[in-house]
């Protein structure tokens, strides 16, 4: 099998996307942020015979010549290493510029240079905004609500270019919200269980009314996968996503009724985001990855949501539900 570099690996999508490139007889290497302690993210809770199969670089995205080292030798690259909170986004855009916009830039010159065989640009549904229509398709326009949002853009629309302009064989991976084991606590999924978990009858959340369209991580890994494995996606930008909506009040009462019933939901405002930065609607259509793949979703909403409480039950040291995590 080739051998691939996903870069950030030791985050949650990026962790999960390893196991599964393994699973399928891959040679991963795994692109880790470097820390002074020899922290791999969340590679760290994998087994050591899963461990034993993955080759390690330390590095930082918004370094050319770590990240040209590193692409060095690999086939393909899954590109996910990027900064990818909104409320952080709103206070530190500087650093969402040079991790997002710059780190993707660094991918695509080093993949230039090195003639990488495939790209996977990894994407997001906020590039799109609020639903101007549903479901939402690839060709939808573009609208940056938010710091995060807009740098997104602008990364994709780099991959784009060097396509064009160098016929650079680049996909653009486009995850609806993805949830999961693993996720932090700035998602929404987690923050709602790591309260209820924690004992707390009084569930903070801000805006309710928006609606998401969630992939259970597995899928979203499976769907990397399955656009880097088919030929006619070079050049494409394909969405991944569940074709299905739910509000996120909807959402937290489907996991407090199977936690703690009497639990209520209360608006934390320091939680809301600025009006016309919410995202009200996002309902993504995935008829073109259905198209050029064969790619379909595996885990039920249901399935996902239990297979993410139970895994959250032994894992609550790593969650601060007394806080606003952004």
């Amino acid at each position: 099998m080739k051998k691939v570099l996903v870069t950030g690996a030791d985050g949650f999508i990026g962790s999960h996307l390893v196991e599964s490139l393994i699973e399928k007889g891959y040679e991963v290497k795994a692109f880790v942020y470097y820390n002074s302690f020899g922290k791999w993210g969340w590679l760290d809770t994998l087994p050591k015979e899963k461990l034993d199969h993955i080759e390690i670089f330390a590095g930082d995205i918004r370094d050319p010549n770590g990240v040209r080292t590193a692409m060095k030798g690999v086939s393909q690259v899954f590109h996910l290493a990027a900064l990818i909170a909104i409320p952080f986004s709103y206070h530190s855009p500087d650093s969402y510029v040079d991790t997002n916009i710059k780190g993707t830039l660094n991918v695509l010159q080093a993949a230039r240079d090195l003639e990488t065989e495939k790209i996977m640009i990894t994407s997001t549904s906020e590039v799109y905004g609020t639903a101007q229509y549903v479901p939402i398709d690839e060709k939808h326009p573009f609208q940056g609500q938010s710091p995060y949002s807009a740098t997104k853009i602008g990364a994709d629309r780099l991959a784009e270019s060097f396509y064009r302009s160098f016929n650079l064989p680049v996909a653009i991976v486009r995850p609806f919200n993805t949830y999961g084991p693993r996720q932090s606590a700035r998602a929404v999924i987690p923050t709602i269980i790591s309260q209820l978990m924690s004992g707390k009858e009084e569930i903070k959340l801000g805006s309710l009314t928006p609606t998401r369209d969630f992939n259970y991580v597995k899928d979203t890994a499976a769907g990397f996968i399955a656009i880097a494995e088919s030929d006619l996606t070079i050049g494409q930008e394909i969405n991944i996503a569940t074709q299905k909506e739910i509000s996120i009040g909807d959402l937290a009462k489907t996991i407090i009724d199977q936690i703690n019933p009497k639990a209520k939901i209360i608006c934390d405002e320091q939680r809301l985001r600025p009006d016309k930065s919410e995202v009200n609607r996002l309902l993504g259509s995935n008829a073109k990855i259905k198209e050029l793949t064969d790619w379909t979703q595996q885990y039920t909403f249901e399935q996902g949501i239990a297979e993410t409480i139970a895994w959250m039950r032994q894992n609550m040291e790593q969650y601060k539900a007394d806080i606003y995590n952004v």
